[in-house]
């Protein structure tokens, strides 16, 4: 009986997961850390509300800036030596963030850091994309989310221990530590075939695949790359918003929004203003229970996309996960109509309520099927649909419209809260988790199993397209 077990990932192609999970713990770290940051910060620097907004907010800007600098970086200088200048950007970041003498200096190092974040956001999940075999790399690209969510988690570790203390700036410069260790392992790394058949190299692209995918032809491999780079330019900006192209950048672009119009940064947000509504009557306690109910949380259940999307498919697990949000959703809005008003500084005076209980269950039934489902599902989608030659720049213009869309949330979510209610604001979110599952049914298609070449070839097939997005598993 022959032997159908998939070959394992090799040491190389195990070294490149790491990558991406240093790249994930960028963002993921920085993400969490500012909200046990900014208690210390307020007392140091005395800010005013829109100042503390800009500080909170404003790493996303740079993070978006990154991001569309980033498609032209990885293409000129390769996708490893653009993981090498971002670390070193984020290092500069985290430093003026920690050194900071006065609130301007902060927020200029917020840019900076989101700079670095935005272009290994960018760098990270292209690289591991083109080094990881068609069986693997929807599992290889998922790393990136799940390193996001232990950074958060491994952030509301740092502010639990530190918060007492009010030792913020060493909660923000510990940052640097991740894009220290990712320049160490990404030095002694090769870039992807894909970069070097771009630049004239083949012997190098022949290497990489030999190391990467020990069990293939590596020659052969080269060649079924060669040809879909054969006749290719880089293509300019124009190619990548032109109507040849338009499908595949209105589902990249159209997924990286609606990753965000979806709540997750909201209701992450409003995390403690729940715990607290459910009976969790002091800060430490709100402090642990974000530790677990949402770090832990978002952990687990991102590693089920992890262990699953190269077996479930993509299209599945976006569509489980859109109806666990929705439904969630629904029962946090319901809640909050039985809640009386309870601000994010607020403690609890009285023991849980049957509304808050199910305020928390619902928050934590959010959190798991964000990570499950559109948390690192669309960062895969999006490395996958761009052929090679508007790759870069067009998984750039995706990843710069997921940054503005989490910008936007941020920045109108409690304006929302205040024309409408809370419940109001978590309705939205919710409608917005039905335009996911239209949009996914309508113009996703099925990528499981599939090369890039072939993902390529399919957008110029139109009886092969319907069939990827007809594909239900």
């Amino acid at each position: 009986m022959r032997d159908h077990t998939p070959p394992r990932p090799s040491r190389y192609v195990l070294a490149v997961g790491l990558v991406l999970l240093l790249c994930g713990l960028l963002f993921g770290y920085d993400q969490g850390v500012i909200s046990g940051a900014l208690g210390g910060i307020e007392k140091e620097f005395e800010p005013s509300t829109l100042v503390i907004e800009i500080i909170t907010s404003w790493v996303t800007l740079g993070a978006m800036v990154g991001a569309l600098v980033a498609g032209v970086l990885a293409d000129r200088l390769g996708r490893r030596f653009t993981l090498v200048l971002a670390s070193v950007i984020f290092v500069v970041g985290a430093l003026l963030e920690a050194l900071a003498p006065s609130t301007a200096v902060l927020t200029v190092g917020r840019l900076v850091l989101g700079a670095g974040v935005g272009i290994a956001s960018v760098a990270g999940p292209l690289y591991g994309a083109e080094n990881a075999a068609a069986r693997d790399r929807g599992r290889m690209v998922s790393l990136y989310q799940m390193a996001v969510t232990i950074g958060i988690f491994l952030a509301y570790w740092a502010d639990y221990l530190l918060i007492e203390d009010d030792r913020w700036r060493l909660m923000l410069g510990i940052s640097a530590v991740p894009a220290v260790l990712l320049v160490l392992v990404v030095l002694p790394l090769k870039d992807s075939a894909t970069w070097y058949l771009k630049v004239g190299r083949r012997a190098d692209a022949e290497a990489v695949v030999r190391r990467a995918e020990p069990d293939v032809d590596a020659a052969e491999r080269v060649a079924t790359i060669e040809a879909a780079l054969a006749s290719e330019q880089q293509a300019s900006w124009g190619e990548v918003f032109s109507r040849t192209w338009r499908r595949p950048l209105v589902v990249a672009g159209g997924l990286a929004v609606l990753q965000q119009l979806t709540g997750i940064n909201a209701i992450i947000y409003y995390a403690n203003t729940i715990f607290a509504a459910a009976g969790f009557d002091s800060p430490t306690q709100q402090s642990l229970a974000t530790l677990w109910a949402v770090g832990g949380v978002n952990v687990l259940a991102t590693l089920i996309a992890v262990l699953y999307v190269d077996r479930f498919g993509r299209k599945p697990l976006l569509t489980i996960g859109s109806w666990g949000m929705l439904l969630s959703l629904v029962l946090v809005a319901g809640a909050f109509f039985r809640l009386d008003e309870v601000t994010a500084s607020e403690q609890a005076s009285h023991g849980p309520t049957n509304a808050g209980i199910l305020a928390l269950v619902g928050t934590v039934t959010f959190i798991a099927s964000f990570a499950f489902s559109l948390g690192p599902i669309v960062w895969t989608v999006i490395n996958e649909v761009f052929p090679s030659h508007v790759r870069g720049k067009g998984v750039a213009a995706a990843t710069a419209l997921n940054w503005f869309a989490a910008w936007a949330v941020t920045q109108t979510f409690l304006s929302i809260v205040d024309l409408t209610s809370t419940s109001g604001a978590f309705l939205i979110f919710a409608f917005f988790c039905v335009v996911t599952l239209w949009f996914t049914r309508r113009y996703v298609p099925e990528t499981k199993g599939r090369t890039l070449e072939e993902v390529q070839q399919m957008w110029a097939d139109p009886d092969e397209l319907s069939r990827a997005i007809a594909a239900r598993d």
